[in-house]
């Protein structure tokens, strides 16, 4: 008999273990393997294929961070790949925003040609502004000589052969640039009678002359000023 309710209670606790598993099923139901997933906020929008994102990733516009933009200011600043002309180049042209190698080389042709010209016409006057105090005694002196010898000097500038800076140097805000020229010129020196003292006039001559120039680079006068001039040998 008691076997029989020992029995009879197994079968009832199956039926309630039962009962329990299919209501859990109806609220949760059943895994097909066609059930949504869950959205995942990190994923790409269903459908994108990579190149898609990548070209997204594209439109990006990154920032640099500090370092990056220091280096890229040390690189402009360095000047190691420079040579010790350019350098002091480029320290000029910081002295002074204006200055330009080709703007200046140009100037100094036409200082040369100016000047050459206005010696071998024997007019110191026009001379002065261009020429220091040391350089304008030493031209002035050899026309006077030149006069009272009763001589004329004859010059034709034919061409510029070339002009380089050879020289720059920044001494506070006063720059130096040497510049050589090689030029072909006719000079011919004549008596007071017309007879030819020295050169010839047929003869076109090439001629270096090494010439130094300085200038303040505070100055709002854009020349610069002749110093000192040498003739290789």
């Amino acid at each position: 008999m008691g076997n029989g309710f020992q029995f009879i209670d197994i079968i009832l606790l199956a039926m309630v273990a039962a009962f329990i598993v299919l209501r859990l099923r109806s609220v949760l139901g059943r895994r097909t393997g066609n059930e949504r997933q869950r959205p995942d906020p990190l994923a790409a929008p269903r459908g994108e294929s990579a190149r898609e994102r990548e070209s997204e990733s594209d439109k990006v516009v990154r920032l640099p961070d500090q370092s990056q933009r220091a280096r890229r200011r040390n690189s402009e600043d360095d000047d190691s790949g420079k040579t010790p002309l350019d350098a002091t180049l480029t320290r000029i042209k910081v002295a002074d925003p204006s200055f330009e190698v080709e703007d200046f080389l140009e100037g100094s042709r036409s200082a040369f040609e100016f000047i050459v010209n206005t010696f071998a016409a024997g007019d110191s006057r026009k001379l002065k502004p261009l020429l220091s105090r040391e350089v304008y005694d030493k031209f002035d002196s050899a026309i006077k000589a030149r006069e009272e010898a009763g001589e004329t000097l004859e010059t034709t500038l034919v061409g510029f052969k070339k002009t380089e800076i050879l020289e720059a140097h920044i001494n506070g805000l006063t720059a130096y640039l040497t510049v050589k020229f090689v030029t072909e010129q006719i000079n011919v020196t004549l008596s007071a009678d017309g007879d030819i003292v020295e050169g010839d006039g047929d003869q076109i001559s090439d001629v270096t002359d090494i010439w130094h120039f300085t200038r303040d680079t505070r100055s709002r006068d854009p020349n610069w000023t002749l110093v000192r001039t040498e003739t290789p040998q």
